[in-house]
């Protein structure tokens, strides 16, 4: 008699292979050779287990998800190594070049607020107005719901600085990039990206169904050559970029890159999450930076978090583009439109960008500060070019934590990058640089962090 778990789950194990082994080897008698390989034998087996065996409670269960179990190795591993986990710390306040952790002021390098915006009275200010006189949300999409004029004066504002026809803001960064690629392209074509793509990129891909191509990180030279190798056999061809890698602190060849994708005839995304408001004399940007057309990148993605002080994300790049996105993106046209408060205070963020371009002056000393201080002290700070972002390259996950630790007890904040973020062996610290720092807070943060990397063990 069958119990809770499904009919004929007493079976012994067994049994039930020999059971699932003689009903393939029917199947197969009586079938020709197949050239798709073993995966469509492997899903047979594994719905004659279930049709056998019953529904396994691996199947039901969140805790039985490999993933959890994981999650759970790790956890009882950082128990055991009496570890105390740096992630998820409580901040209070309005965080600058320091903010309050469980009541301590620290020193503050957990942030991607680069040019110190966010709480800027203009910025605050603008973000109220916005609530009383639209509410906080717009409650529906932007088809559904109708526009508000704040909501419009942020994409036009993106565009002009992008040097571009129009834009479009999302309510999620992550989502800009997965909506994007997942919606403008389609399995018959093939997308190149970095290496070290983001996360979004990598999720926009697998939505799109196109075939996905790496190549090593800012190697515009392989990406040629596999182009030239695959671009014939697909429909159309994406190459993404970012205009600031925010793992290691670099940047691309921008016009090499230009170069490439023209002459292969594909299109060319750059993500500029962590370069707008760092790059070039006002913060334009990679494409200012490298004294580059904009109008030669197809595809500008950026992001509302970091120094626009909001939360969100866009695209910028040809009115056609945009118009078809507006219909075609699932994550802007079933989602719904930038709430008035998040539109209004980047749009002011960017305003206070264009008039006071010392900021972006000042941000980019205190990075060339910071990197040029730890590269003193023999830190490896990997390929950083000393921006924003200034990574210290550890080693150990296990030693990587400790020193987060270590850190925080003398009042410091910073991100820790641990395996499976990256590969083991290349943990490290993550120091995000904000144009609020002062001369003495990097030389402290950089003392205290070469002190401890001489006293901390794996």
């Amino acid at each position: 008699m069958s119990d809770a778990k499904g009919r004929g789950s007493e079976l012994p194990v067994n049994v039930k292979e020999l059971l699932i082994r003689k009903a393939l080897e029917r199947r197969n008698k009586k079938t020709e050779p197949s050239t798709q390989g073993t995966g469509h034998l492997n899903a047979a087996a594994d719905r004659l287990r279930r049709a056998i065996g019953g529904i396994s409670e691996n199947d039901c269960r969140f805790d039985r998800f490999p993933a959890y179990q994981r999650l759970k190795a790790q956890m009882l591993a950082v128990e055991k190594l009496r570890l105390t986990n740096p992630f998820f710390r409580v901040h209070d306040g309005t965080p600058g070049s320091r903010t309050v952790v469980d009541g301590r002021s620290c020193l503050n390098f957990a942030s991607y607020d680069y040019l110190g915006l966010n709480g800027h009275p203009a910025v605050r200010k603008a973000a109220h107005e916005a609530i009383d006189r639209y509410g906080t949300s717009v409650s529906a999409s932007r088809q559904v719901s109708g526009e508000r004029p704040v909501q419009r004066d942020l994409e036009q504002t993106l565009a002009a600085i992008h040097g571009v026809d129009a834009a479009l803001a999302f309510v999620s960064g992550h989502a800009t990039n997965v909506t994007t690629i997942g919606n403008l392209f389609e399995p018959q074509d093939v997308v190149f990206h970095d290496a070290l793509a983001h996360n979004s990129i990598l999720d926009g891909i697998r939505l799109s169904g196109a075939h996905r191509v790496p190549f090593p990180h800012n190697d515009w030279e392989a990406l040629d050559r596999k182009l030239a190798q695959l671009r014939g056999s697909h429909k159309r061809a994406l190459v993404v970029i970012e205009g600031l890698y925010s793992m290691d602190g670099d940047i691309p060849d921008l016009p090499a890159f230009v170069d490439v994708k023209r002459r292969h005839r594909a299109f060319l995304m750059v993500d500029e999450a962590h370069s707008l408001g760092v790059l070039g004399s006002r913060g334009f940007g990679i494409a200012e930076h490298a004294g580059v057309d904009p109008k030669e990148v197809d595809i500008w993605m950026g992001t509302l978090s970091k120094t626009q002080a909001a939360s969100g994300g866009y695209i910028a790049g040809e009115r056609v583009l945009i118009d078809l996105l507006r219909v075609q993106a699932s994550g802007f046209f079933y989602s719904v439109g930038i709430a008035p408060p998040m539109a209004a205070a980047a749009l002011e963020a960017l305003r206070v960008m264009q008039a006071e371009p010392e900021r972006v002056a000042r941000l980019q000393s205190n990075g060339r500060l910071f990197l040029d201080l730890a590269r003193e002290r023999g830190i490896n700070t990997g390929k950083s070019r000393g921006y924003s972002v200034v990574p210290a390259l550890v080693g150990s996950s296990i030693k990587t934590v400790r020193l987060a630790n270590a850190l925080f007890e003398r009042g410091v904040v910073m991100q820790p990058v641990v395996h499976p973020a990256v590969e083991e062996g290349m943990a490290r610290l993550r120091f995000f640089i904000s144009s609020l720092h002062d001369e003495q807070q990097v030389r402290t943060a950089v003392t205290w962090l070469a002190e401890e990397l001489s006293r901390v063990s794996a």
